[in-house]
């Protein structure tokens, strides 16, 4: 990972607030490591407080965790519903059938089902997608905007993981919320010996040149090296490299940059090349790729070798 004056993760940490200070900073892990990982789908993976983060234990939590999305991604963002989604109120597609989906609940705030039994509300969620598993199937979502096939096919050893639709219910939205959510994901790579994440992140909005200043600032200095390297497909592939370095304004772009673009870089994230426009959810889309190896060590070691900080 780039290291240098203008290296992303030093941006970040001095604009942006960091992790809690004062954590434990151990040797970072290794692939001999085997940590203590639960043993079934839906086991709490961490907890915080009232919160807990686990995997979906039956499609009823898939379709709440699509109400959440509703809520979020139609209601208070601008995406475009047709009538399927107005009617069932869920943000539904075929991945959801197959993918796995990392839940956040909370215990001190329950809700009444249909049967009138008082269930916790589902608060945050993340759709997780493993190769082995969508090589079963329609492949990665992220495969309509970005060629990411190309990555694959380059790395014909490691193991890839999709992550998407991420949400989060407004008054969660703070850092108790996301830190379990990463939590979760860091304890199924560590399952599932993850190699490279990756997945769309999406900033509001559909005119690049209104962006230009964040899209500009993510290219000069976190576009990923080449080996790396995915472009966005023929058709829908948008310059992000829309200003001179020496014009963009790093302070502003990054206070304008959503939260989880923001923590995708203090993970040590990569940029794709190029964004795409996403006109049913308002967005402009850009892809974070995340190898494992390159993960920020000061983040890998606060979550633990063996996924163990937040855990029960």
């Amino acid at each position: 990972m780039r290291q240098g004056l203008f290296s992303p993760r030093k941006l970040v940490r001095k604009f942006t607030p960091g992790m809690r200070p004062g954590a434990p900073i151990s040797a970072p892990p290794t692939r001999a490591t085997s940590p203590r990982m639960p043993a079934k789908t839906g086991e709490t993976l961490g907890r915080i407080g009232s919160l807990e983060v686990r995997m979906a234990r039956n499609f009823k939590e898939v379709k709440k965790a699509q109400r959440l999305r509703y809520q979020v991604f139609y209601e208070e963002m601008s995406a475009i519903a047709d009538a399927n989604t107005l009617a069932t109120r869920r943000d539904a597609d075929p991945f959801d059938a197959y993918c796995d989906h990392l839940l956040v609940v909370d215990h001190a705030s329950m809700k009444r089902n249909k049967l009138g039994r008082l269930k916790p509300e589902i608060v945050g969620t993340y759709r997780i997608l493993r190769q082995e598993i969508a090589d079963q199937h329609a492949g990665f979502y992220t495969a309509a905007e970005y060629d990411i096939q190309a990555l694959i096919d380059a790395n014909p050893g490691k193991r890839f993981m999709e992550l998407g639709r991420s949400c989060v219910l407004k008054p969660y939205r703070n850092k108790k919320t996301v830190e379990l959510l990463w939590h979760g994901i860091w304890a199924y790579v560590l399952r599932y010996k993850i190699d490279v994440m990756l997945g769309c992140a999406s900033i509001e909005g559909t005119d690049p040149d209104a962006l230009a200043g964040q899209l500009s600032f993510l290219h000069h200095n976190a576009r990923a090296p080449e080996k790396w390297r995915v472009r966005a497909v023929k058709d829908r592939y948008i310059e992000m490299n829309r200003l001179p370095s020496d014009q963009v304004n790093a302070k502003q772009a990054l206070r304008s940059l959503p939260p989880l673009v923001k923590g995708y870089l203090r993970l040590g994230a990569f940029i794709g090349d190029g964004a795409v426009v996403d006109p049913q959810f308002g967005t402009t889309d850009v892809l974070i790729i995340m190898p494992v190896s390159e993960l920020n060590t000061r983040y890998v070691n606060y979550y633990g070798a063996d996924a163990s900080r937040y855990s029960s």
